[in-house]
């Protein structure tokens, strides 16, 4: 069974990484095509779930642009605490069978989701 450290760390990584990705290449994009690595604009939507939405919406339809790709590196940089939450608040209920912390960390799931999606 993998460790609890180990899975954090590599979900951590993995989002960081893909992130930072998705990042450079819309700047990079958006600095080849006007000679200039600025942006200026607002984000959709009032939560993170409109914000999903809107841009896979956008990406669906094949609007690629370079504020898409930075929107989408913004939107996995805010998934990635949201996934190791829900990591292991699965860890610790069905590898550790832990319900102490499995009730804490649900609890958190719980105040994530609220604040990322309902809000």
């Amino acid at each position: 069974m993998i460790a609890m450290d180990i899975l954090v760390g590599f979900i951590l990584l993995i989002g960081v990484l893909v992130c930072a990705a998705f990042l450079m290449a819309g700047i990079l994009w958006q600095w080849i095509a006007t000679g200039s690595p600025g942006l200026h604009y607002t984000l959709a939507g009032t939560n993170l779930f409109h914000f999903w939405v809107t841009e896979l919406r956008q990406l669906a339809a094949g609007e690629l642009r370079p504020t898409l790709l930075i929107n989408l590196g913004i939107a996995l940089l805010m998934m990635t605490p949201y996934v190791r939450v829900l990591a292991s608040t699965v860890y610790f209920a069905l590898a550790e069978r832990n319900l102490k912390y499995t009730l804490f960390t649900g609890f958190v799931l719980a105040v994530l989701t609220y604040s990322l999606f309902l809000r």
